[in-house]
């Protein structure tokens, strides 16, 4: 293998890449970054086992090769050089690697491409297209209430439901669950229903962050592996085999009390109240106000702990239907008011142990569903 390439486009090749490099493994390889020459580009791969990204770079290929090498070695090493032509090659006699670049130049062991896990080939089953702007709120907005715990797999996924031109993607963790739906750029042909990893979904939303074409998603046959296409970049996934709960089931359908308010701040409150719930369980206790004749009523966001004191903190709020008292986990209401776009935000409640519905005001596309804490008022 010859070849040359920028520094600049190695190393954001490689800083991609390494998102995917095994970090505890008990197969060393998967420590490593494949390296190889591909239809006149170079190609960089890595995987532990659960998901694997594969980039392409523009270089000038003279001789055709792959080797493997030690991923936090070369990423470090090409990250320190200057924004220069780095010009790679490989004695296969010895399997050493050599760059050289400015005045810098380095050798490196490395490990033959044929030990390297083969990387999953997803080419048919259920092909769809979606806008990448979407994609990256569904993603934003649903991808923090998947469960880290590995105790119910399911949950650690995000299930996703193609049907027609509809995506819906959905998270719980049995405290609260985040729904969002969005159009398919590409109908599919029949309707499916998978889990996907969150930390495939998590990767994916970095990604994307360049990528202004739409993302073209492959799920096999099997239902076990699913392909993101990118602009010059590939994401292979496992996916989470299992049934995802009936979530519409945890969706109350009424409301006896609905307040609307100004989602900076409604958080700036919660926040503020957390400070004081650190030591009390987390317990943000909201209290909502009917206002008098023509008033606006108000939203009380208060919180308390025995040992360090309390507070409270008043915002206005339009309240509709009855007066009402419900405590959540501050860090909950924090991370969906955080991730919200929209000005408004819904609280819909019905009593102190039922769960709370928060819905953006002026969008339908989503919901999020948090369980109550129980608290002597």
């Amino acid at each position: 293998m010859k070849l040359s390439c920028l520094q600049e486009n190695l190393n954001r090749g490689l800083n991609i890449v390494g998102r995917a490099v095994a970090a505890r493994t008990t197969l060393p390889i998967t420590n490593n970054i494949l390296i190889a020459t591909d239809q006149s580009r170079l190609k960089l791969a890595a995987t532990n086992l659960e998901m694997a990204i594969t980039c392409w770079l523009g270089a000038k290929i003279e001789e055709e090769g792959a080797i493997t090498v030690p991923a936090r070695l070369l990423t470090e090493f090409i990250s320190s050089l200057p924004n220069d032509k780095i010009s790679v090659s490989l004695s296969p006699r010895t399997k050493t690697l050599e760059l050289k670049c400015a005045r810098f130049e380095a050798r490196i062991s490395g490990v033959d491409a044929k030990d390297f896990p083969p990387i999953p080939k997803v080419e048919e089953g259920i092909t769809t297209k979606v806008e990448v702007e979407a994609f990256q709120q569904g993603i934003n907005q649903v991808v923090f209430a998947a469960a880290t715990e590995e105790s119910r797999p399911v949950l650690t996924g995000v299930d996703a439901q193609f049907k027609d031109d509809l995506l819906t993607l959905a998270a719980a963790d049995g405290f609260r669950l985040a729904v969002f739906r969005m159009p398919l750029a590409a109908p599919v042909a029949e309707s499916s229903e998978v889990i996907i990893p969150a930390r495939t979904l998590a990767e994916l939303n970095r990604l994307v962050a360049e990528q202004e074409e739409p993302v073209e998603i492959v799920v096999n046959p099997s239902k076990s592996q699913a392909l993101f296409r990118l602009k010059d970049i590939e994401l292979v996934s496992q996916l989470v085999q299992g049934t995802f709960p009936n979530y519409t089931q945890l969706i109350p359908q009424s409301y006896n009390t609905r307040l609307i308010v100004s989602v900076d701040e409604f958080l700036r409150a919660t926040k503020t109240a957390s400070i004081f719930a650190r030591d009390g369980s987390g317990i943000v206790r909201l209290v909502a106000t009917l206002g008098a004749a023509k008033k606006a009523g108000k939203l009380t966001v208060s919180a308390r702990s025995e040992e360090i004191g309390d507070d409270v903190g008043e915002i206005d709020a339009t309240v509709e239907g009855e007066e009402s008292k419900i405590a959540f986990n501050g860090k909950y209401l924090t991370e969906v008011l955080s991730v919200l776009h929209e000005t408004l935000v819904a609280l819909e409640t019905t009593n102190p142990s039922s769960p709370g519905v928060i819905r953006p005001v002026g969008s339908d596309n989503y919901l999020h569903v948090v369980m109550p804490m129980f608290v002597q008022w």
